[in-house]
């Protein structure tokens, strides 16, 4: 029997070969990205997100938001007209965890920072069938009702500053005050209006 019949009538060495050659393949493919300067640098004018903005991811994806609302401009061209610039890893290297994805129940939001004032986000979390009349998304009122105290965002700084996010010390140490009072809805504006500006800024 050929050495290839004996894989292929072995259910053992069969699945410890397939293993093997889809290892081998995802590393050939995904260790050269930890090198290459577009994955790993960030893109020119990007900054961490402030303490507030911060915040106001954590509350983004607390509350599902990614769920229905990618961060991923393909680049294609139909993509590009609807929403701006494609997406780029550089813009998302301070991102932990990143909130690239395919699902779409709302749009794609990777462009969306000063695209809007904050009155018009403030008036589509509250209700946004108010703006939008055919939108299918929750209201989120009780954002407007529950404030921040602050007391956890020094920590999530100093964690994401171990990941290589520069924060400063300082940034670290005003974290509380710099959110301290501001509500929730307050925090998840501040977070929306941030994004994909680095980009469309250097465009």
């Amino acid at each position: 029997m050929k050495k290839h019949g004996i894989v292929e009538t072995n259910i053992g060495w069969m699945m410890a070969l397939i293993v093997l050659a889809i290892s081998f393949g995802g590393l050939v493919e995904i260790v050269p990205l930890f090198y290459q300067k577009e994955t790993t640098e960030p893109v020119k004018g990007l900054k961490p997100y402030t303490a507030l903005q911060l915040e106001g991811r954590d509350i983004y994806i607390r509350e599902g938001c990614v769920g229905c609302h990618s961060q991923m401009i393909r680049p294609l061209r139909a993509e590009v007209e609807r929403y701006g610039h494609y997406s780029v890893a550089g813009e998302s290297v301070y991102d932990h965890p990143f909130l690239w994805g395919s699902k779409r129940t709302g749009p794609d939001l990777a462009r969306v920072g000063q695209r809007y004032s904050d009155a018009w986000h403030r008036a589509h979390l509250m209700n946004p069938r108010d703006v939008v009349p055919e939108s299918i998304m929750p209201a989120y009122p009780w954002l407007a009702e529950n404030k921040l105290d602050g007391k956890q965002t020094p920590k999530k700084m100093k964690a994401l500053q171990a990941l290589g996010v520069p924060y400063t010390e300082e940034d670290i140490a005003n974290a509380t005050e710099d959110v301290k009072g501001y509500t929730e809805m307050d925090a998840i504006i501040s977070y929306l209006q941030s994004l994909g500006t680095a980009v469309r800024e250097n465009r």
